[in-house]
């Protein structure tokens, strides 16, 4: 997926709407923050999310990190090639790393999303 036409939460975690279907995963700023990735747990198909709640966790070696749901939806579609081999998420992360697909309650809460130039503004201050 091309990263200028996504959303990003804060939290670093981006969306790709097509129509009531949102596919989420981490974007290369959090996959290069967390360096060699060991463990990738993400939810069953059938849970239901809230935005800005916890869906999963990643692990690397240097520390394990909380993913967060960027929209709320119900889970229907997951990426179980990152359980078995969670360096593909550093390899592409806005493409074969996608993590989860949801079926989006609200598509229109994608607009509180920050668009790419908002999220890189947000990742250079957060570096200082």
């Amino acid at each position: 997926m091309d990263p200028s036409e996504l959303k990003y939460a804060p939290s670093h975690e981006w969306v790709h709407l097509d129509g009531g279907t949102a596919t989420v995963g981490i974007t290369d700023f959090a996959v290069k923050q967390l360096t060699d990735l060991v463990f990738v747990d993400l939810p069953d198909v059938g849970q239901k999310v809230e935005a800005g709640s916890t869906f999963g966790e990643v692990e690397s070696v240097k520390a394990v990190s909380d993913l967060y749901a960027p929209v709320s939806g119900e889970v229907i579609e997951t990426n179980g090639t990152l359980v078995d081999d969670p360096g593909s998420l550093s390899d592409d992360p806005y493409g074969a790393g996608w993590m989860i697909k949801l079926k989006v309650d609200d598509p229109s809460a994608i607009a509180d999303l920050l668009d790419r130039a908002a999220y890189e503004a947000h990742c250079a201050a957060e570096e200082h």
